[in-house]
């Protein structure tokens, strides 16, 4: 349902106002956490143009708001299909899909992995709090792969215990634009916040967002201009696997933050390979992916109960199939 547009006229005494400070004065039933959303989900504008939460308005302008409506207690249960690895009373492993983002955030509020969680489990976790669900750990919206659900709050604690104290063993599987000089290595840098640009992370030492960070890869399969690579994090950091292997000039293939290309087609992948000829039954424009090329292969934990040792591992999605499947024409 589309909330009914507001519309307010500014006056003298509004003037050098910010907008969420406008908007929360002419609404004082609605809390500020829920104008915000409103606004960060571009739901107002000042003389017909979007503007952000500190924009400061001025006198004779006339600013348009549609107030959401208020979120509930937790994710809405949503009959989205889920891939279940492994269920038992205390955990579940799901294989999550490339392009669901784990979480309600900023621009996601429906359509997450928290609510097919909701739908699908009748008791989760609320350690994480009522946005998230069962969520211990998180992926990226387009890694697809392993994540762990705990489904009481002493699951989630003992499994929150076993990332923070690095006992997890994660396994990622990555198509790379390149070749990595070495066969196998540590990448051994600090991560911290982009000086510029928010959405991203930076290679940074001495900066007080700056953490260490550690990924060891492996080169599965080399093709000419690209290679299939097994990265084994050893540290947690944000956007570390990508960013990490694009710092070895090798980026995940279509990772636009640190490759500069979301798409690729038939056409691209035969320029860099050099293989006029590869896939010839496809046409050129043919769309081959357009999504990060990163997969969480596989997810070692201790069961929070018992103790015992699992392993789960989630199999390859097609289109990073079907990518490898065309690379192999030029080896074979």
């Amino acid at each position: 349902m589309t909330a009914e547009a507001l519309r307010f006229e500014t006056t003298a005494d509004d003037q050098g106002l910010r907008l969420d400070a406008f908007l929360a004065s002419r609404l004082p039933e609605a809390s500020r956490v829920r104008i915000r959303r409103g606004i960060d989900d571009e739901a107002a504008t000042v003389d017909g143009k979007v503007r952000k939460a500190s924009y400061r308005i001025r006198a004779g302008q006339t600013i348009v708001f549609a107030l959401p409506p208020p979120l509930a207690a937790g994710p809405e249960p949503e009959p989205i299909p889920l891939s279940i690895l492994f269920e038992d009373e205390s955990l579940a492993v799901v294989d999550k899909p490339p392009g669901m983002v784990v979480h309600p955030a900023k621009g996601h509020w429906s359509g997450t992995l928290a609510s097919a969680l909701v739908h699908h489990f009748e008791q989760l976790s609320a350690a994480g709090g009522t946005a998230r669900p069962g969520i211990v750990h998180r992926l990226d919206r387009d890694t697809s792969g392993v994540i762990a659900i705990a489904k009481t709050d002493q699951a989630h604690q003992h499994l929150s215990d076993q990332f923070q104290a690095r006992t997890v063993r994660k396994e990622y599987l990555a198509i790379v634009a390149g070749n990595p000089d070495r066969d196998r290595d540590l990448i051994d840098h600090a991560i911290g916040d982009h000086p510029t640009q928010r959405e991203k992370k930076a290679l940074r030492t001495g900066h007080p967002s700056s953490r260490e960070a550690q990924t060891f890869y492996e080169v599965e399969e080399r093709f000419p201009g690209f290679a299939l690579i097994k990265a084994k994090p050893k540290t947690g950091r944000t956007h570390q696997i990508r960013l990490h292997l694009a710092s070895v000039h090798c980026p995940v293939v279509c990772d636009k933050l640190y490759g500069g290309h979301s798409r690729l087609t038939v056409a691209d992948c035969r320029t860099r390979c050099r293989a006029e000829r590869l896939a010839p039954e496809l046409p050129p424009e043919t769309l081959l992916l357009e999504r990060q090329a990163l997969h969480a292969h596989r997810l070692s934990i201790a069961h929070p109960l018992s103790g015992e040792s699992l392993e789960f591992c989630a199999p390859l999605p097609d289109d990073m199939q079907r990518l490898l499947l065309i690379l192999r024409q030029i080896n074979s």
